[in-house]
């Protein structure tokens, strides 16, 4: 499953990879909580996650806050133990801290049908799920750059939607826990380009065609960090 970045050409450094990301968990969490749609402002983010509650935002929405982080820290220690890999084990114990107390149920499979808003596209049934995820673990395998593995694992992972909520956070951690596990830089979808996120998803979920979805992430990534990695 080893990749490289063909794109770039950046050096892999798992350390420097994971010392990066950690410093950007308020931001993470920050563009994470925004772009499903709850109106949060960095510093009422870094707020929470110090302990404190802020006014004006309810539970649930503070909780979503705390839970991102708790399942980035949990990721980051997977990698640092040379645990992290994408297979069922994982995402469900990253789903059951990301989507404790918002999910249906967290830490397993969904056990019934879902739909997408906005899209006609209509995920698997629910006893397809376990082929499915075998399907995508090969078809990553079968990448050699380390950007398509981690992106394919995302897209796949959203439009299957394989828990009843919390899909597409959830993918975005095993996207970027492919990425630190072989030393790359992350992808940090910014809460300013949700309207082109969105758009591009919805698009993606009806014909699954990866290439804009692929061109868009790689764009999420900034230069001066790309540099730190030659």
């Amino acid at each position: 499953m080893m990749a490289t970045d063909t794109q770039w050409l950046m050096k892999p450094n798992v350390k420097l990879a994971i010392q990066l990301a950690k410093r950007e968990i308020p931001s993470l969490v920050y563009n994470a909580v925004n772009l499903e749609g709850v109106a949060m402002t960095l510093p009422e983010v870094q707020t929470i996650l110090d302990g404190i509650t802020v006014g004006g935002h309810r539970i649930s929405d503070q909780n979503m806050a705390i839970n991102q982080a708790n399942a980035w820290r949990h990721v980051f220690d997977l990698v640092a133990k040379d645990q992290f890999a994408f297979d069922r084990t994982t995402v469900l114990s990253i789903h059951k801290i990301a989507g404790q107390e918002e999910a249906l149920q967290w830490g397993e499979f969904r056990s019934g049908y879902v739909s997408i808003a906005g899209s006609e596209y209509e995920p698997p049934a629910p006893d397809e799920l376990n082929s499915i995820w075998q399907q995508i673990e090969h078809q990553i395998g079968q990448l050699n750059d380390v950007y398509d593995q981690a992106i394919t694992a995302f897209l796949q992972m959203a439009r299957s939607q394989f828990f009843w909520d919390v899909n597409k956070r959830t993918g975005r951690f095993m996207m970027n826990g492919i990425l630190l596990q072989q030393g790359y830089p992350i992808i940090n979808v910014p809460a300013k380009r949700q309207q082109e996120f969105n758009t591009l998803m919805l698009d993606f979920y009806d014909t699954n065609n990866m290439t804009p979805m692929n061109q868009f992430l790689r764009s999420c990534i900034d230069e001066k960090i790309i540099q730190n990695f030659k």
